[in-house]
């Protein structure tokens, strides 16, 4: 079993390597599938042995499901340029890549989330898992702009070992990706969402706040539990703002 390390970039220079150093002894080929980066994304990751092949952003789903076919290997282990491996998680991707082809068509991997630095144990994240090591020829993405994962046509297993994610490094990146991907939503939930009432614009907020802070636990991560739930909050409202100003500039509303 050979096995294809694919990493989606887009002006990474600042994490890309550790990305691929950590997966280094576990791929047979490393495929970057870059957005045409404008720093040293690409010299880095040809410097790191990378083959690289570019093509405009479209959205997550549309950008993994045309490299996917291009990995060379039909097994692949797709890692963000903000994720990394640890030594245990590294070990059994390689006992199941020197075993017996595997009976599932792909394989869930747990996440460990670090906010601006800071591990996130509870705030709704605990249970985080991405699908990531998989056969190409039996998944694709599913076709929606914001949290798509992965459909197979066979099982998907579990791995024992947490992937690590530094998922922003600054406040005004993550509002950024906020306004970016509440865009999306509002895209995705136009055929799917009526009318827009107080209980879009309010209650669902105020609900997710709750659910994060409350329910999952997101007070017990201290200051940045609190900047979790409000945000996640936030990003509820943001995708109904989206949506009403997506129907006025149609004229649906």
């Amino acid at each position: 079993m050979k096995l294809t390390l694919l990493i989606p970039t887009y002006n990474e220079a600042d994490m890309l390597e550790r990305c691929i150093v950590s997966a280094k002894g576990v791929f047979d080929e490393v495929l970057v599938v870059d957005s045409f980066s404008t720093d040293e994304t690409v010299n880095i990751a040809k410097k790191l042995g990378a083959r690289v092949i570019q093509r405009a952003y479209e959205n997550s789903a549309s950008q993994k499901n045309w490299a996917i076919p291009q990995a060379s290997f039909s097994w692949v282990l797709l890692l963000d340029a903000d994720e990394w491996m640890t030594k245990p998680l590294r070990e059994e991707v390689l006992r199941i890549k020197q075993g017996p082809l595997p009976r599932h068509k792909g394989f869930w991997i747990y996440r460990s989330n670090h906010f601006m630095g800071k591990r996130v144990r509870f705030s709704g994240l605990q249970g985080d898992k991405v699908i990531r090591l998989f056969d190409r020829d039996h998944c694709r993405y599913e076709d929606k702009h914001v949290h798509s994962e992965i459909r197979s046509s066979g099982s998907i297993g579990s791995l024992k070992h947490q992937l690590q994610h530094e998922t922003y490094k600054s406040l005004a990146q993550w509002e950024q990706k906020l306004h970016r991907y509440a865009q999306w939503q509002a895209e995705d939930y136009d055929s799917k969402t009526g009318a827009i009432t107080s209980y879009h614009t309010h209650i669902k907020p105020a609900w997710r706040f709750l659910k994060h802070f409350l329910l999952q636990r997101g007070f017990l991560d201290g200051a940045i539990g609190l900047q979790v739930s409000r945000y996640a909050a936030w990003g509820v409202s943001l995708r109904y703002s989206k949506l009403k100003a997506l129907r006025a500039a149609s004229g649906k509303g």
